[in-house]
């Protein structure tokens, strides 16, 4: 099902707000997700510069040259200084299964505006994973997967998924008695509230909203949603909003990715346990060996160098 375009033609005109050419390019572009269901930009607020721009509010100073902008943006990111980062705002409109809908809005931190089927009939389209992403339950993680089922016995499980579909769909067609205009189907049958009718539908059927938040929040969420014990199946969406959000804000999400998505954190148990097994060990470092080996990895802010020259110092690696 293709995405409704219910929007009033303007004429073409310049714009006083800010423009993020990675942003544009995105907008209204319907994304395929799942078998039936899609997510695309439907609007934006800011890019990186009014990160940056918020950031510096404190003593006057809006943006200067790129790397300035950069250098600043992955200290906020790097100390966890959050706020900034609510002065960018996308709105996605999404499709998605109920059952993805009910993990999704478990991040109360958007807003969101859901389709209505207590004022709407609910399409006839169901969600049916494919062979291969049917597994069994893990043995190790009571809400996660675990090894793939055979071929056959997927195709079994398909078939059962689609029977249950087609007959909830049919009851609760019967329910309603509703031809589409609103007039009963069969004039001899009560009309049941499409409130009530809607609950012989299972959670594989589609909704879909649309759905707005800031920029920190956003990361919050595909943080989460594109780690490898999410479910599989929000990981879709999660993967696809992030492409848009790295063309939308390419230097904030380069720090996210550097610091939260790819990162590793160590708590305090840890960086003891570490400071023990190399105690006593040849694992010493110069400063000139650590900066040699950050330069060559591309790091040359001088305050990100120094911070990384605190941490080696504060684990017992340097000389």
């Amino acid at each position: 099902m293709k995405p409704e375009r219910n929007r009033i033609e303007l004429s073409v005109s310049q714009t006083k707000r800010t423009v993020s050419p990675g942003a544009e390019k995105w907008l209204g572009i319907p994304i395929e997700v799942l078998d039936k269901g899609f997510v695309y930009l439907v609007d934006y607020m800011g890019d990186d510069a009014a990160i940056e721009q918020a950031a510096r509010t404190s003593y006057g100073r809006g943006t200067r040259s790129v790397n300035q902008m950069e250098g600043l943006i992955r200290y906020l990111r790097r100390h966890r200084h959050t706020t900034p980062f609510e002065m960018g705002e996308m709105k996605f409109h999404a499709r998605m299964p109920i059952s993805v809908a009910r993990q999704w809005v478990r991040h109360r931190t958007a807003s969101l505006n859901e389709y209505s089927a207590r004022y709407s009939i609910v399409p006839d389209d169901f969600y049916v994973p494919s062979e291969d992403v049917i597994s069994v339950q893990s043995t190790n993680n009571r809400q996660g997967r675990g090894e793939s089922v055979d071929p056959g016995y997927a195709k079994d499980v398909i078939k059962i998924w689609e029977e249950n579909g087609i007959r909830s769909y049919e009851e609760y067609k019967f329910l309603i008695n509703d031809d589409g205009t609103g007039k009963p189907i069969d004039p001899g049958r009560p009309q049941i509230a499409r409130e009530l009718a809607r609950n012989v539908l299972p959670v594989d059927y589609y909704t879909e909203w649309y759905w707005k938040t800031d920029l920190h929040n956003l990361f919050h969420f595909l943080g989460l949603r594109m780690d490898t014990h999410a479910q599989w199946e929000i990981r879709q969406y999660a993967d696809t909003m992030a492409k848009i959000v790295d063309d939308a804000f390419p230097l904030s999400w380069k720090a996210f990715e550097d610091y939260e998505l790819f990162a590793v954190n160590l708590s305090l148990p840890e960086q003891k346990i570490l400071s023990n097994l190399v105690e006593g060990r040849e694992l010493n470092f110069s400063k000139a060996e650590i900066l040699s080996a950050a330069t060559s990895t591309g790091l040359t802010n001088k305050r990100e160098t120094q911070e990384v020259l605190e941490k080696f110092e504060k684990l017992g690696f340097i000389k």
